[in-house]
């Protein structure tokens, strides 16, 4: 066989010009292991998937057993399958009313397509408002949200009519109107740099939608699932979406995406004309049965509970003169470094010392910390030493005879 790095750099489409290319053999719990042995202490979870660890037994038990059953068997939505039978039932326990229809697809972006062509059709208006700084995907109609223009221009012509407001901005909300489809919106601003907005600002965005007949389209791929500390981040709020949408932690490492709503909205896609969204592999059995563990794990094990005093350790620890702020909710973080630091740079030093870190798209002067919310106390002291000896061999403080406390 040929050299794997080879064919990776060779044969695999990449996606960025500067992938973090080091192989994987194994991965397990916090750690990832490279066929030279070394351990990697995974601080952002495959960007959000695995909250509850790399091969979680429980996960990996349920798996397994489906797996004895059936994999796939008929497109999304027309034969009963038991995997999603018990996991939509899971998830409406979860849910406040009257979000009770779930519709299952295979990522975030998927998702967010599903929304926005329910909201299209359920108020005949096509105008869409969403945040500066968003993400929402990466296909058509999701990158066609974003306002960062690097990332769109290259892809027109896009959708027409998307309006741009400043996240948080109560005074931003009075362009929301009777001409408004919907309005899409992070429960916490993942790619702008972990940003969090009031309660007040949230209960604002209700009233408004619903004085105006527009739905409010919640996204929570990459908080929901236990991140921030509650199951649902905008449980923390006191308000309820029209319809929300979740992927990433939801699958427990296989892909699975979800867009849920009433069921009087939902079915504004099942006819007039019908199979108003498909999908071939939504809802797979073996996806569906390893987010039916990882729910049954967050509960058991009580995950949430604890979400609170890690967040609070990991603030604690990383202090140094580099780190300007910490931007925390829950187990989703951003460190802002001051001006003129390389974040590159400090991502390759912090994987030479074994700690897995990442970036963000429209937060050039963060580091992206999501670690899976099943990190100790002392993988979170490993965590952060790690951090921290990266920095100071950066601004020229450390030296192999520093001893490195955790």
């Amino acid at each position: 066989m040929r050299d794997k790095k080879e064919i990776f750099y060779n044969w695999l489409a990449q996606t960025s010009s500067n992938p973090i290319g080091i192989e994987i053999e194994k991965a397990e719990g916090v750690f990832l292991y490279t066929p030279q042995g070394k351990k990697i202490l995974d601080l952002i979870s495959g960007i959000a998937v695995s909250n509850i660890g790399h091969r979680h037994p429980t996960v990996v038990e349920a798996i397994k057993k489906q797996l004895e059953k059936y994999m796939h068997i008929m497109v999304y939505g027309e034969v009963i399958l038991s995997p999603q039978i018990l996991l939509a039932e899971a998830l409406k326990e979860t849910l406040p009313p009257p979000l009770d229809n779930i519709y299952f697809v295979n990522s975030g972006s998927e998702a967010i397509e599903g929304a926005m062509k329910i909201a299209k059709k359920m108020t005949r208006r096509h105008t869409i408002i969403t945040c500066k700084h968003c993400y929402h995907g990466s296909t058509q109609g999701a990158l066609s949200l974003l306002s960062d223009d690097g990332m769109r221009r290259k892809y027109r012509p896009l959708l027409p009519s998307v309006l741009h407001i400043e996240f948080g901005n109560e005074e931003n909300l009075s362009v929301i109107n009777e001409e408004t489809a919907c309005v899409i919106i992070e429960t916490v601003q993942g790619e702008a740099g972990v940003r969090t907005a009031s309660t007040l600002y949230f209960q604002k965005l209700r009233e408004k939608c619903s004085h105006n007949g527009a739905l409010l389209i919640v996204d929570e791929i990459q908080c929901g699932f236990g991140r921030t500390g509650f199951f649902w981040a905008f449980q923390d709020y006191g308000f309820i979406p029209d319809i929300l949408v979740s992927a990433k932690g939801m699958g427990g490492g296989l892909p699975l995406g979800a867009f849920i709503a009433p069921q009087h909205i939902m079915q504004s896609i099942s006819n007039n004309p019908p199979l108003g969204h498909i999908t071939t592999f939504g809802g797979n059995p073996l996806s569906a049965a390893a987010s039916l563990a990882t729910m049954q794990v967050i509960k058991a094990e009580n995950i949430l509970q604890n979400i609170p005093f890690k967040q609070a350790l990991f603030c604690s620890l990383l202090l140094h003169p580099l780190i300007k702020e910490v931007r925390a909710k829950g187990l989703m973080m951003a460190i802002e470094l001051q001006k003129d630091i390389s974040i590159s740079k400090l991502v390759s030093l912090c994987l030479e010392n074994g700690i897995l870190v990442d970036w963000f798209l429209f937060c050039n002067n963060s580091l992206r910390i999501a670690p899976p919310l099943t990190i100790s106390e002392d993988e979170i002291h490993i965590a952060c030493n790690g951090i921290l000896k990266s920095l100071r061999i950066l601004d020229g403080s450390y030296s192999r005879f520093h001893k490195d406390y955790s």
